[in-house]
């Protein structure tokens, strides 16, 4: 058993905590924040996206280009190009950097975000228009073509290309979203379904649908499943919580923070939320700030659940087996984030990725065992 681990990079400091300054690229600050992923044996990282950001894919060029092993996951909302150039864009892209690309679908769950680039479609317009693209999406990377489609978003015919990806079949597709439309379009799509930290109970009854609604569509395969988190570390439980503390209080000095690195403010405590991931991470919240093993949601409530929001308190140790409890009800990878990015991701390496892989392996040695001694028990 094996779990991928993910981290996020973006090509400015900032988080929550930590009010972006200077550029909005910072080539130099970029170009470590990937190298210290690459170097703490993260398997990939995510690039976000939001209206107002830098564009994904020539970041994740510019870090191909600088590192040797890393993946990278390009958030990606479909829409906005055609399908057929997408296609295109990330067959290059991943050619370039030598099969090293993934693509995170995220249909989008804000009307007010979706409308800044011009889109006005309601999401459930949105959900239909985002599985006929990928669709297409797919038959570019994988037929030879020349193929034709008219549907109701995209028509054209005769499209053909020799820029394939180096990836075969293709490109993996990443797939965020909590709503029943989430889970029917990705369920139907994706490779990898990402969901937010919620506890073990509610994270496994999403799982449940997410691979019902692949039943449903006709896959004989299981998707995999991605599970968020802003684990906050310290050498003690005592100083872990310490440090957790402190974090919280930064958040409210920000009213909320300074957002992530993929667009503007994140919401402040009281605003209303759209997507129905920001409404679960809530409604977790509103049961009791501590479930489970590490989970911590004040965080969320003081951003508003703007983003993976949900802390994992403790030692490595701690954080460790709390990571693995997911990959035992059926997480296959883990994204990990820190509310200080680059700091965080340093220490991430050091300590909590090694203590993650030992944890999952001995786990998985340890079902191994009791599978064998339950067989050797049974009488043939």
């Amino acid at each position: 058993m094996s779990v991928e681990i993910v981290g996020m990079i973006g090509p400015q400091h900032v988080s929550e905590i930590h009010r972006a300054e200077g550029p909005a690229i910072d080539p130099e600050f970029l170009r470590r924040f990937a190298r210290a992923h690459e170097d703490g044996g993260f398997d990939r990282v995510l690039i976000g996206h939001g209206s107002g950001s830098p564009d994904g894919t020539q970041i994740a060029a510019h870090v191909a280009a600088h590192t040797d092993r890393l993946g990278f996951l390009v958030a990606h909302r479909p829409g906005f190009v055609s399908p057929t150039l997408a296609a295109r864009t990330f067959s290059t892209l991943d050619t370039l950097a030598g099969g090293r690309i993934a693509v995170h679908i995220i249909t989008g769950g804000s009307d007010s975000e979706q409308r800044r680039d011009g889109d006005y479609l309601d999401k459930e317009q949105r959900y239909a228009r985002t599985d006929e693209y990928l669709d297409v999406l797919k038959r570019a990377w994988t037929e030879d073509g020349p193929i034709s489609h008219d549907g109701p978003n995209y028509r054209f015919e005769d499209f053909q290309t020799a820029v394939k990806p180096v990836q075969r079949p293709r490109i993996p597709l990443y797939f965020g979203g909590s709503s029943e439309a989430a889970y029917r379009v990705g369920g139907k799509h994706a490779d990898v379904f990402a969901l937010w930290g919620e506890p073990l109970a509610e994270t496994a009854e999403q799982i449940a649908s997410v691979r019902a609604a692949a039943r449903a569509a006709g896959r004989t395969d299981t998707p995999g499943i991605s599970v968020s988190f802003r684990p906050i570390l310290g050498a003690t439980e005592e100083l872990a919580w310490e440090r957790a503390h402190s974090v919280l209080d930064r958040i409210h000095a920000a009213r909320g923070g300074f957002g992530s690195f993929t667009g503007p403010k994140t919401l402040g405590k009281g605003t209303e939320v759209a997507n129905v991931g920001s409404q679960r991470l809530l409604a977790a919240a509103a049961k009791g700030e501590l479930h489970d093993r590490a989970l911590w949601t004040p965080t969320s409530q003081a951003t508003n659940a703007a983003g993976n929001s949900t802390a994992l308190v403790g030692t490595a140790e701690t954080v460790a087996k709390a990571l693995a409890d997911y990959v035992d009800i059926g997480v296959t990878t883990l994204l990990i984030r820190g509310y200080d990015p680059l700091d965080d991701a340093i220490d991430y390496g050091r300590e909590l990725l090694p203590a993650v892989r030992e944890e999952v392996a001995r786990r998985a040695r340890a079902g191994a065992t009791t599978e064998q001694d339950q067989s050797e028990r049974t009488p043939a």
